[in-house]
Protein backbone atom coordinates (compact mmCIF):
# COMPACT_ATOMS: atom_id res chain seq x y z
CA UNK A 1 0.00 0.00 0.00
CA UNK A 2 1.37 3.38 -0.98
CA UNK A 3 0.42 6.96 -0.15
CA UNK A 4 -0.53 9.25 -3.04
CA UNK A 5 -0.91 12.80 -1.78
CA UNK A 6 -3.54 12.75 0.95
CA UNK A 7 -4.85 9.35 -0.08
CA UNK A 8 -3.70 5.74 -0.17
CA UNK A 9 -3.35 3.40 -3.11
CA UNK A 10 -3.19 -0.38 -3.35
CA UNK A 11 -3.61 -3.07 -5.98
CA UNK A 12 -6.34 -5.05 -4.18
CA UNK A 13 -8.74 -4.11 -1.39
CA UNK A 14 -10.56 -6.93 0.37
CA UNK A 15 -13.52 -5.77 2.43
CA UNK A 16 -14.26 -8.16 5.26
CA UNK A 17 -11.98 -9.74 7.84
CA UNK A 18 -13.73 -13.07 8.19
CA UNK A 19 -12.63 -16.45 6.87
CA UNK A 20 -13.65 -15.70 3.27
CA UNK A 21 -11.88 -12.38 2.94
CA UNK A 22 -8.75 -13.39 4.81
CA UNK A 23 -8.50 -16.70 2.97
CA UNK A 24 -8.63 -14.73 -0.27
CA UNK A 25 -5.86 -12.43 0.96
CA UNK A 26 -3.73 -15.42 1.87
CA UNK A 27 -4.33 -17.09 -1.50
CA UNK A 28 -3.44 -13.92 -3.41
CA UNK A 29 -0.17 -13.52 -1.54
CA UNK A 30 0.63 -17.18 -2.20
CA UNK A 31 0.32 -16.36 -5.91
CA UNK A 32 2.62 -13.36 -5.63
CA UNK A 33 0.06 -10.56 -5.28
CA UNK A 34 1.30 -8.82 -2.14
CA UNK A 35 -0.12 -5.28 -2.52
CA UNK A 36 -3.29 -6.30 -0.71
CA UNK A 37 -5.19 -4.47 2.03
CA UNK A 38 -7.90 -6.18 4.10
CA UNK A 39 -10.40 -3.81 5.70
CA UNK A 40 -12.42 -5.06 8.67
CA UNK A 41 -15.08 -2.85 10.21
CA UNK A 42 -14.56 -4.30 13.70
CA UNK A 43 -12.06 -7.05 14.52
CA UNK A 44 -10.93 -10.21 12.75
CA UNK A 45 -13.64 -12.87 12.79
CA UNK A 46 -16.14 -10.66 14.62
CA UNK A 47 -18.93 -11.18 12.09
CA UNK A 48 -20.43 -14.45 10.90
CA UNK A 49 -17.13 -16.33 11.14
CA UNK A 50 -16.93 -15.94 14.90
CA UNK A 51 -20.43 -17.32 15.42
CA UNK A 52 -20.12 -20.25 13.03
CA UNK A 53 -20.75 -23.74 14.36
CA UNK A 54 -17.60 -24.67 12.47
CA UNK A 55 -18.89 -27.99 11.13
CA UNK A 56 -16.41 -29.65 8.76
CA UNK A 57 -18.01 -32.02 6.27
CA UNK A 58 -17.96 -32.81 2.58
CA UNK A 59 -21.55 -34.01 2.45
CA UNK A 60 -23.06 -31.97 -0.35
CA UNK A 61 -25.31 -32.78 -3.27
CA UNK A 62 -23.62 -30.13 -5.42
CA UNK A 63 -20.44 -31.54 -6.87
CA UNK A 64 -18.40 -28.32 -6.82
CA UNK A 65 -19.23 -27.67 -3.16
CA UNK A 66 -18.34 -31.21 -2.14
CA UNK A 67 -15.05 -30.90 -4.02
CA UNK A 68 -14.27 -27.54 -2.40
CA UNK A 69 -14.89 -28.98 1.05
CA UNK A 70 -12.58 -31.91 0.30
CA UNK A 71 -9.83 -29.63 -1.05
CA UNK A 72 -10.22 -27.37 2.01
CA UNK A 73 -9.99 -30.11 4.61
CA UNK A 74 -6.17 -30.49 4.74
CA UNK A 75 -5.70 -26.77 5.40
CA UNK A 76 -8.23 -26.78 8.25
CA UNK A 77 -6.80 -29.98 9.72
CA UNK A 78 -3.15 -28.90 9.43
CA UNK A 79 -3.56 -25.14 9.79
CA UNK A 80 -0.74 -24.81 12.31
CA UNK A 81 1.72 -26.13 9.73
CA UNK A 82 0.17 -24.60 6.61
CA UNK A 83 -1.04 -21.22 7.90
CA UNK A 84 1.20 -20.81 10.91
CA UNK A 85 -1.58 -20.96 13.54
CA UNK A 86 -4.24 -23.53 14.50
CA UNK A 87 -7.82 -23.54 13.24
CA UNK A 88 -9.24 -25.27 16.29
CA UNK A 89 -10.00 -28.30 14.15
CA UNK A 90 -11.15 -31.38 16.07
CA UNK A 91 -11.37 -34.57 14.04
CA UNK A 92 -14.43 -36.47 15.26
CA UNK A 93 -15.90 -37.88 12.07
CA UNK A 94 -19.21 -36.78 10.55
CA UNK A 95 -22.38 -38.89 10.55
CA UNK A 96 -25.51 -38.03 8.58
CA UNK A 97 -28.74 -40.01 8.77
CA UNK A 98 -31.89 -40.00 6.61
CA UNK A 99 -35.30 -41.63 6.59
CA UNK A 100 -36.76 -43.83 3.87
CA UNK A 101 -37.97 -40.97 1.68
CA UNK A 102 -34.40 -39.61 1.41
CA UNK A 103 -32.62 -42.94 1.03
CA UNK A 104 -32.20 -42.59 -2.73
CA UNK A 105 -30.79 -39.08 -2.36
CA UNK A 106 -28.30 -40.21 0.28
CA UNK A 107 -27.00 -43.05 -1.88
CA UNK A 108 -26.73 -40.84 -4.97
CA UNK A 109 -24.90 -38.12 -3.09
CA UNK A 110 -22.47 -40.54 -1.48
CA UNK A 111 -21.74 -42.10 -4.87
CA UNK A 112 -20.96 -38.65 -6.29
CA UNK A 113 -18.71 -37.83 -3.32
CA UNK A 114 -16.86 -41.11 -3.65
CA UNK A 115 -16.35 -40.38 -7.35
CA UNK A 116 -14.57 -37.18 -6.27
CA UNK A 117 -12.28 -39.24 -4.04
CA UNK A 118 -13.91 -38.14 -0.78
CA UNK A 119 -13.51 -40.60 2.08
CA UNK A 120 -17.13 -41.48 2.87
CA UNK A 121 -19.16 -44.66 3.13
CA UNK A 122 -22.71 -45.79 3.73
CA UNK A 123 -23.13 -47.40 7.15
CA UNK A 124 -25.92 -49.34 8.82
CA UNK A 125 -27.63 -48.97 12.18
CA UNK A 126 -25.12 -51.14 13.98
CA UNK A 127 -22.19 -48.99 12.86
CA UNK A 128 -24.08 -45.76 13.61
CA UNK A 129 -25.03 -47.02 17.07
CA UNK A 130 -21.39 -47.72 17.83
CA UNK A 131 -20.55 -44.14 16.86
CA UNK A 132 -23.41 -42.53 18.83
CA UNK A 133 -24.46 -44.93 21.62
CA UNK A 134 -26.73 -42.35 23.29
CA UNK A 135 -28.84 -41.78 20.16
CA UNK A 136 -32.16 -43.42 19.30
CA UNK A 137 -31.78 -44.41 15.64
CA UNK A 138 -34.82 -46.52 14.77
CA UNK A 139 -36.46 -43.93 12.52
CA UNK A 140 -33.44 -43.68 10.21
CA UNK A 141 -33.18 -45.74 7.04
CA UNK A 142 -29.43 -45.42 6.48
CA UNK A 143 -26.40 -43.31 7.30
CA UNK A 144 -23.24 -41.97 5.69
CA UNK A 145 -20.02 -41.52 7.61
CA UNK A 146 -16.98 -39.35 6.86
CA UNK A 147 -14.08 -40.34 9.12
CA UNK A 148 -12.21 -37.10 8.38
CA UNK A 149 -15.07 -34.78 9.36
CA UNK A 150 -15.33 -32.81 12.56
CA UNK A 151 -15.45 -29.16 13.57
CA UNK A 152 -13.22 -26.14 13.92
CA UNK A 153 -13.28 -22.66 15.39
CA UNK A 154 -14.27 -19.83 13.05
CA UNK A 155 -12.52 -17.12 15.02
CA UNK A 156 -9.28 -19.08 15.33
CA UNK A 157 -9.37 -19.92 11.65
CA UNK A 158 -9.85 -16.28 10.67
CA UNK A 159 -6.86 -15.35 12.82
CA UNK A 160 -4.81 -18.11 11.16
CA UNK A 161 -5.67 -16.83 7.66
CA UNK A 162 -4.82 -13.30 8.83
CA UNK A 163 -1.43 -14.44 10.06
CA UNK A 164 -0.65 -16.24 6.80
CA UNK A 165 -1.81 -13.29 4.70
CA UNK A 166 0.31 -10.82 6.69
CA UNK A 167 3.33 -13.09 6.46
CA UNK A 168 2.77 -13.06 2.69
CA UNK A 169 2.84 -9.27 2.61
CA UNK A 170 -0.83 -8.26 2.93
CA UNK A 171 -1.87 -5.44 5.25
CA UNK A 172 -4.80 -5.70 7.67
CA UNK A 173 -6.72 -2.72 9.01
CA UNK A 174 -9.23 -3.40 11.77
CA UNK A 175 -11.85 -0.89 12.95
CA UNK A 176 -11.94 0.37 9.37
CA UNK A 177 -15.55 0.29 8.13
CA UNK A 178 -16.08 0.98 4.43
CA UNK A 179 -19.00 3.28 3.69
CA UNK A 180 -18.97 3.31 -0.11
CA UNK A 181 -17.36 2.04 -3.29
CA UNK A 182 -16.11 4.44 -5.95
CA UNK A 183 -16.84 3.58 -9.58
CA UNK A 184 -16.10 5.47 -12.79
CA UNK A 185 -17.15 4.24 -16.22
CA UNK A 186 -18.22 0.91 -14.70
CA UNK A 187 -14.78 0.31 -13.22
CA UNK A 188 -13.59 0.24 -9.62
CA UNK A 189 -11.47 3.24 -8.71
CA UNK A 190 -11.54 3.58 -4.92
CA UNK A 191 -13.17 2.72 -1.60
CA UNK A 192 -14.12 5.26 1.06
CA UNK A 193 -13.82 4.57 4.79
CA UNK A 194 -15.88 6.02 7.59
CA UNK A 195 -12.88 7.95 8.93
CA UNK A 196 -12.55 9.88 5.66
CA UNK A 197 -9.73 7.78 4.20
CA UNK A 198 -9.93 7.07 0.48
CA UNK A 199 -8.00 4.14 -0.94
CA UNK A 200 -7.47 4.11 -4.69
CA UNK A 201 -7.67 0.62 -6.17
CA UNK A 202 -8.77 -1.19 -9.31
CA UNK A 203 -9.64 -4.49 -7.60
CA UNK A 204 -12.10 -4.93 -4.72
CA UNK A 205 -13.27 -8.18 -3.15
CA UNK A 206 -16.57 -7.79 -1.32
CA UNK A 207 -16.53 -10.43 1.41
CA UNK A 208 -18.73 -8.95 4.11
CA UNK A 209 -21.49 -11.55 4.39
CA UNK A 210 -24.93 -10.00 4.87
CA UNK A 211 -23.38 -6.51 4.93
CA UNK A 212 -22.26 -6.88 1.32
CA UNK A 213 -25.70 -6.08 -0.07
CA UNK A 214 -25.75 -2.37 0.73
CA UNK A 215 -22.26 -1.74 -0.64
CA UNK A 216 -23.07 -3.61 -3.86
CA UNK A 217 -26.43 -1.85 -4.22
CA UNK A 218 -24.61 1.47 -3.88
CA UNK A 219 -22.91 0.88 -7.24
CA UNK A 220 -25.95 -0.63 -8.93
CA UNK A 221 -25.20 -4.30 -8.40
CA UNK A 222 -28.22 -6.18 -7.08
CA UNK A 223 -26.76 -8.69 -4.65
CA UNK A 224 -29.50 -11.11 -3.53
CA UNK A 225 -28.16 -11.78 -0.03
CA UNK A 226 -30.26 -11.63 3.13
CA UNK A 227 -29.43 -12.24 6.77
CA UNK A 228 -31.18 -15.27 8.26
CA UNK A 229 -31.06 -15.70 12.02
CA UNK A 230 -29.71 -19.07 13.17
CA UNK A 231 -29.91 -20.20 16.77
CA UNK A 232 -27.62 -22.58 18.64
CA UNK A 233 -28.22 -24.33 21.96
CA UNK A 234 -25.49 -25.44 24.32
CA UNK A 235 -26.64 -28.47 26.29
CA UNK A 236 -25.11 -30.17 29.31
CA UNK A 237 -25.73 -33.86 28.53
CA UNK A 238 -25.68 -34.81 32.20
CA UNK A 239 -23.11 -37.53 31.58
CA UNK A 240 -19.84 -38.03 29.76
CA UNK A 241 -20.48 -38.99 26.14
CA UNK A 242 -16.96 -39.92 25.18
CA UNK A 243 -15.79 -39.34 21.60
CA UNK A 244 -18.76 -38.92 19.25
CA UNK A 245 -18.89 -37.62 15.68
CA UNK A 246 -20.72 -34.57 14.44
CA UNK A 247 -24.24 -35.86 13.78
CA UNK A 248 -26.51 -34.40 11.11
CA UNK A 249 -30.02 -35.64 11.84
CA UNK A 250 -32.04 -35.12 8.66
CA UNK A 251 -35.08 -36.81 10.17
CA UNK A 252 -35.59 -34.47 13.14
CA UNK A 253 -33.77 -31.67 11.29
CA UNK A 254 -31.09 -30.83 13.81
CA UNK A 255 -27.33 -31.21 14.08
CA UNK A 256 -25.17 -31.86 17.13
CA UNK A 257 -21.50 -31.78 17.92
CA UNK A 258 -19.32 -31.75 20.97
CA UNK A 259 -18.36 -28.46 22.64
CA UNK A 260 -16.00 -29.39 25.46
CA UNK A 261 -18.11 -31.34 27.96
CA UNK A 262 -21.31 -29.98 26.39
CA UNK A 263 -23.27 -30.55 23.18
CA UNK A 264 -23.83 -27.85 20.60
CA UNK A 265 -27.26 -28.25 18.99
CA UNK A 266 -28.23 -26.43 15.81
CA UNK A 267 -31.42 -26.24 13.80
CA UNK A 268 -31.54 -27.72 10.28
CA UNK A 269 -35.16 -26.74 9.59
CA UNK A 270 -35.17 -23.80 7.19
CA UNK A 271 -38.78 -24.08 6.09
CA UNK A 272 -39.75 -20.83 7.85
CA UNK A 273 -36.64 -18.61 7.87
CA UNK A 274 -36.39 -15.66 10.21
CA UNK A 275 -34.95 -12.78 8.20
CA UNK A 276 -33.21 -10.16 10.29
CA UNK A 277 -31.04 -7.07 10.44
CA UNK A 278 -27.48 -8.38 10.94
CA UNK A 279 -26.75 -5.42 13.22
CA UNK A 280 -29.79 -5.90 15.42
CA UNK A 281 -31.39 -9.27 16.12
CA UNK A 282 -32.33 -11.46 19.07
CA UNK A 283 -29.22 -13.27 20.29
CA UNK A 284 -30.86 -15.76 22.66
CA UNK A 285 -33.38 -18.55 22.13
CA UNK A 286 -37.01 -17.71 22.83
CA UNK A 287 -39.39 -19.86 24.87
CA UNK A 288 -41.24 -20.72 21.66
CA UNK A 289 -38.04 -21.82 19.93
CA UNK A 290 -37.00 -23.84 22.94
CA UNK A 291 -40.40 -25.54 22.96
CA UNK A 292 -39.76 -26.65 19.37
CA UNK A 293 -36.13 -27.71 19.90
CA UNK A 294 -36.44 -29.68 23.13
CA UNK A 295 -38.81 -32.41 21.82
CA UNK A 296 -36.50 -33.04 18.85
CA UNK A 297 -33.52 -33.43 21.16
CA UNK A 298 -35.40 -35.63 23.63
CA UNK A 299 -36.67 -37.84 20.82
CA UNK A 300 -33.18 -38.36 19.44
CA UNK A 301 -31.40 -38.76 22.79
CA UNK A 302 -33.95 -40.26 25.21
CA UNK A 303 -31.25 -41.80 27.41
CA UNK A 304 -29.86 -38.35 28.26
CA UNK A 305 -32.60 -37.78 30.82
CA UNK A 306 -30.41 -35.49 32.92
CA UNK A 307 -29.57 -33.16 30.04
CA UNK A 308 -30.10 -29.45 30.69
CA UNK A 309 -29.82 -26.26 28.68
CA UNK A 310 -26.60 -24.41 29.54
CA UNK A 311 -26.97 -21.39 27.28
CA UNK A 312 -27.87 -20.28 23.77
CA UNK A 313 -26.78 -17.80 21.17
CA UNK A 314 -27.65 -16.80 17.63
CA UNK A 315 -25.81 -15.72 14.54
CA UNK A 316 -26.72 -14.92 10.95
CA UNK A 317 -26.38 -16.86 7.76
CA UNK A 318 -25.80 -14.69 4.67
CA UNK A 319 -28.32 -16.38 2.43
CA UNK A 320 -28.94 -16.32 -1.32
CA UNK A 321 -32.22 -17.43 -2.96
CA UNK A 322 -30.73 -20.88 -3.71
CA UNK A 323 -28.81 -21.16 -0.41
CA UNK A 324 -25.50 -21.32 -2.24
CA UNK A 325 -22.64 -18.83 -2.45
CA UNK A 326 -21.70 -16.18 -4.96
CA UNK A 327 -18.01 -16.17 -5.92
CA UNK A 328 -17.93 -14.14 -9.07
CA UNK A 329 -17.18 -11.08 -11.11
CA UNK A 330 -20.04 -8.66 -11.79
CA UNK A 331 -20.87 -5.83 -14.23
CA UNK A 332 -18.47 -3.48 -12.41
CA UNK A 333 -14.99 -4.24 -13.71
CA UNK A 334 -12.68 -5.07 -10.81
CA UNK A 335 -15.47 -5.71 -8.30
CA UNK A 336 -15.48 -9.31 -7.10
CA UNK A 337 -18.38 -10.76 -5.13
CA UNK A 338 -17.65 -13.26 -2.36
CA UNK A 339 -20.78 -13.56 -0.24
CA UNK A 340 -24.01 -15.47 0.35
CA UNK A 341 -22.37 -18.55 1.81
CA UNK A 342 -25.60 -19.70 3.45
CA UNK A 343 -23.92 -21.71 6.19
CA UNK A 344 -21.35 -23.40 3.93
CA UNK A 345 -18.56 -20.85 4.26
CA UNK A 346 -16.45 -22.15 7.13
CA UNK A 347 -15.85 -25.67 5.86
CA UNK A 348 -14.91 -24.51 2.35
CA UNK A 349 -13.06 -21.35 3.38
CA UNK A 350 -9.54 -22.39 2.27
CA UNK A 351 -10.91 -23.29 -1.17
CA UNK A 352 -12.94 -20.06 -1.28
CA UNK A 353 -9.76 -18.02 -1.13
CA UNK A 354 -8.11 -20.18 -3.76
CA UNK A 355 -11.06 -19.86 -6.13
CA UNK A 356 -11.32 -16.10 -5.69
CA UNK A 357 -7.59 -15.64 -6.29
CA UNK A 358 -7.76 -17.93 -9.33
CA UNK A 359 -10.69 -16.02 -10.82
CA UNK A 360 -8.96 -12.69 -10.30
CA UNK A 361 -5.68 -13.80 -11.85
CA UNK A 362 -6.56 -16.44 -14.45
CA UNK A 363 -10.34 -16.58 -14.76
CA UNK A 364 -10.46 -20.31 -14.01
CA UNK A 365 -10.24 -22.70 -11.07
CA UNK A 366 -7.06 -24.60 -10.27
CA UNK A 367 -9.25 -27.62 -9.52
CA UNK A 368 -10.85 -29.47 -12.42
CA UNK A 369 -13.69 -30.63 -10.18
CA UNK A 370 -14.67 -27.10 -9.10
CA UNK A 371 -16.70 -25.30 -11.78
CA UNK A 372 -16.63 -21.56 -11.07
CA UNK A 373 -19.65 -20.94 -13.27
CA UNK A 374 -21.72 -22.71 -10.62
CA UNK A 375 -21.21 -19.69 -8.35
CA UNK A 376 -21.65 -16.89 -10.87
CA UNK A 377 -23.67 -13.85 -9.84
CA UNK A 378 -25.57 -13.90 -13.13
CA UNK A 379 -27.38 -17.16 -12.33
CA UNK A 380 -30.07 -15.33 -10.39
CA UNK A 381 -30.96 -13.02 -13.28
CA UNK A 382 -30.91 -16.03 -15.59
CA UNK A 383 -33.23 -17.98 -13.26
CA UNK A 384 -30.60 -20.74 -13.20
CA UNK A 385 -30.42 -21.45 -9.48
CA UNK A 386 -27.69 -23.74 -8.18
CA UNK A 387 -29.53 -26.66 -6.62
CA UNK A 388 -28.67 -30.21 -5.70
CA UNK A 389 -29.75 -32.90 -8.18
CA UNK A 390 -30.59 -35.04 -5.16
CA UNK A 391 -31.95 -32.80 -2.40
CA UNK A 392 -33.17 -34.06 0.95
CA UNK A 393 -36.89 -33.57 1.48
CA UNK A 394 -37.39 -31.28 4.45
CA UNK A 395 -33.78 -30.10 4.62
CA UNK A 396 -33.88 -27.53 1.83
CA UNK A 397 -30.61 -26.78 0.06
CA UNK A 398 -28.33 -26.83 3.11
CA UNK A 399 -26.87 -30.21 2.19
Amino acid sequence: MTRVGAHLSTEVVIIGGGVAGLSTARALTDLGVTDVVVLERATVGSGGSGKSSGIVRCHYGIRSLAAMAWHALPTLEHAAEILGAPSGFTKTGYLVGVDQRNLGALRANVAMQQDLGISVELVDHEAARALWPAAQLEDFAEFAYEPHGGYGDGHQTALAFALAARHGGAHLRQHAPVISLGVQNDRMVHVDLADGTRIATSQVVLATGPWATSLANGVGVALPVQAQRAQVLLVDPGEALGPVPVFSDLVSLQYVRGEGSRILVGDSDHSDPEWCNPDEYRERVSDQELAAAVPKFVHRFPSLDRAALSSSYAGCYDVTPDYNPIMSSCPIEGLWLCAGFSGHGYKISPAVGELMADLMLTGRSRYDDVDPTDFRWERFGEDQFLTSPHPYAGAGQMR
